[in-house]
């Protein structure tokens, strides 16, 4: 059997930008021989749509629809058990360090989450293993961060390869502690998915995005075409398959014995401060119930040991439930 880890590289090389638009042009030169009209067509559908996704407007408004999370709210954080950081890839064999080294990505998350760590005090988890090769991504997060920004790590998750195994990998450590709550420190592209994987896993997470999308025009140059703007769709579209593969298995989780379809359903959760929770009927002993908006912003409802079975009020607002037993 393939590899999962190897399809989702192969899909984002393929498929996502800039190699899926070039590779509609070049599909498009070739068949203007056999179907001229048809191939020119298809060239320039994907020369503009490389174009598009290249410019600064297209790939804030793609982020936004991913996620609008607001900054921070240190005081409501302050309530929290403790600081989780994600990994965002690393740098392997990085010439200057010796060997590997933090990517961007996990770099400007591993900043971020030591200022939330020096200010509201909790300890911190960090959480990456390695996809190929190479050193875990915990590994060199622990190091970055006690040795170059002065702050402690408590646990080190060193095993997971994806979104959905940091949450499980991470729930593994937490949970014995009896810690259910996190300040969860990502890209804002990154949070929506993050989130409903913790939640499905008995975790709140509030939302500490970094990298929030800016919308502003400054000057005439940032209208134009850029590979920070190409780099920001890519994500963007990432994202949205990626929540896309979820609710599919989450749907096809739904008619499996792990799982049932409940027959009525929870409110929108709010996009701009985090998680409400409801009571739900106790179908399993550990049941939880996630739901998401139309732009795939995801919450949990409560345990199923925590309250009675108590329908919301059918005259509100829905979008679709799953219960996980």
């Amino acid at each position: 059997m393939v590899d999962a880890t190897w399809l989702k590289t192969l899909f984002k090389a393929l498929v996502l930008p800039p190699t899926g638009p070039l590779l509609l042009a070049a599909t498009g030169l070739w068949l203007i021989g056999r179907i001229p009209r048809a191939g020119r067509a298809i060239a320039w559908t994907g020369v503009l749509l490389l174009l598009a996704l290249s410019t600064p407007i297209v790939a804030f408004l793609l982020l936004t629809l991913v996620d609008t999370s607001p900054p921070l709210d240190i005081d409501r954080a302050r309530s929290e058990q403790a600081i989780v950081i994600l990994g965002g890839g690393i740098r392997r064999e990085a010439a200057e360090y010796g060997g590997d080294t933090l990517g961007h990505l996990t770099l400007e998350r591993v900043r971020y989450g030591a200022r939330v760590a020096r200010t509201i005090g909790l300890p911190v988890l960090v959480t990456g293993g390695s996809v190929f090769a190479g050193t875990p991504e915990a590994q060199l997060m622990r190091a970055s961060l006690e040795g170059e920004f002065g702050v402690p790590v408590r646990w080190t998750e060193s095993r997971s390869r994806n979104t959905h195994e940091n949450a499980v990998r991470s729930a593994e450590i937490l949970v014995p502690e009896h810690i259910s709550r996190v300040v969860l420190v990502a890209h804002s592209f990154d949070m929506p998915r993050a989130r409903a994987e913790f939640a499905a896993q008995g975790i709140d997470a509030i939302p500490a995005p970094t990298g929030i999308p800016r919308g502003e025009i400054d000057t005439p140059l940032d209208a134009l075409p850029s590979l920070s703007a190409l780099q920001g769709s890519y994500f963007a579209l990432y994202e949205m398959f990626g929540n896309l593969a979820r609710r599919v298995m989450l749907n096809a989780g739904g008619s499996g014995a792990g799982s049932q379809r409940v027959s009525f359903v929870f409110p929108a959760c709010p996009r701009n401060d985090g998680l409400e929770t409801f009571s739900c009927c106790p179908l399993a002993a550990h049941a939880q119930i996630l739901c998401h908006n139309l732009s795939s912003t995801y919450c949990r409802a409560g345990d199923a040991r925590n309250g009675p079975c108590a329908p919301p009020d059918v005259g509100k607002r829905w979008h679709s439930a799953v219960v996980l037993a």
